[in-house]
């Protein structure tokens, strides 16, 4: 089956792999990368080579030199014959998001979720080992990092991150985890891969995070993951709040469904339009 066939939107034209470019303003390989993270952009799913090369209307040699090139850039994620794209796509700039529309459209349902909780909130997507802001409420100041769109902080410490782990399959997360332990931020930090491990696990299990403490003293937050329509996870959205206001039972009760029913909002608004982990 076609990936134009899967998705229900055509790929977009381009030149024979044999063409030679009509003008010499015309680069032929810029051309066809962008049409393969075009025809990424537009499966539902991580594809093969092959049904790249379809789709992007290119020859398999071409279209695996490509696809390599971009694995090694960090552009798209390959896990074995399949390939998807990733959100390294973010180094290009804040403009990749703007022109999605994501930020956009994800802003005001954050904005209401802060004013309903009371206090900050944020939206990211993984990428390698960091998640990546791509939103962000600040209610007040609780951290003492400086925090917003663009800022990275290592998945294994941070609840959207252990949601997002927690959605990747086992190879990619073992390789994540291999590279521990981890460095301690605070005493309660989990340092060790095969605790971070379980509690990944468990924490997938129940459809939620919460990290008390080892991102920093004093911060406590909770994490759902926000899906696609497919049901995967595309990006994860969490509470952050004073750890003298709030224990993690306390967190759970009171913020767990309002989180909860945001995701569901933000799968309608822009799961469609962000990469799954």
């Amino acid at each position: 089956m076609s990936i134009s066939t899967m998705t229900g939107t055509p790929a977009a034209p381009v030149r024979s792999d044999t063409d030679e470019p009509r003008a010499d303003e015309f680069v032929q390989s810029f051309a066809r990368g962008l049409a393969v993270i075009r025809t990424l952009g537009a499966a539902a799913r991580p594809v093969t080579l092959s049904e790249v090369a379809d789709a992007a209307t290119l020859s398999r040699a071409a279209t695996r030199r490509i696809l390599l090139t971009l694995v090694r850039l960090g552009y798209v994620g390959q896990d074995g014959r399949l390939f998807s794209l990733l959100p390294r796509v973010l180094e290009l700039g804040y403009a990749y998001l703007s022109a999605l529309g994501a930020p956009e459209l994800a802003q005001p349902l954050l904005n209401e979720l802060a004013g309903r909780a009371g206090e900050s909130c944020s939206l990211s997507v993984l990428d390698g080992d960091d998640i990546v802001y791509i939103a962000r409420v600040p209610t007040r100041k609780i951290v003492t990092i400086s925090l917003g769109v663009g800022t990275r902080l290592p998945a294994v410490v941070t609840s959207m991150g252990r949601v997002l782990l927690g959605a990747v399959g086992a190879q990619r997360l073992h390789a994540v985890l291999a590279k521990g332990p981890f460095p301690a931020r605070t005493a309660k930090t989990l340092t060790d891969p095969a605790k971070i491990a379980a509690r990944i696990a468990g924490d997938h299990a129940q459809g939620y995070a919460i990290v008390d403490e080892e991102l920093e003293i004093g911060l406590c937050s909770i994490a759902v993951p926000v899906r696609n329509g497919a049901g995967r996870a595309v990006a994860a959205l969490n509470i952050g709040a004073s750890r003298g206001a709030y224990t993690p039972a306390d967190m759970e009760q009171r913020f767990l469904p309002l989180l909860q029913q945001t995701a569901a909002q933000l799968t309608l608004a822009i799961g469609a339009r962000l990469t799954p982990v």
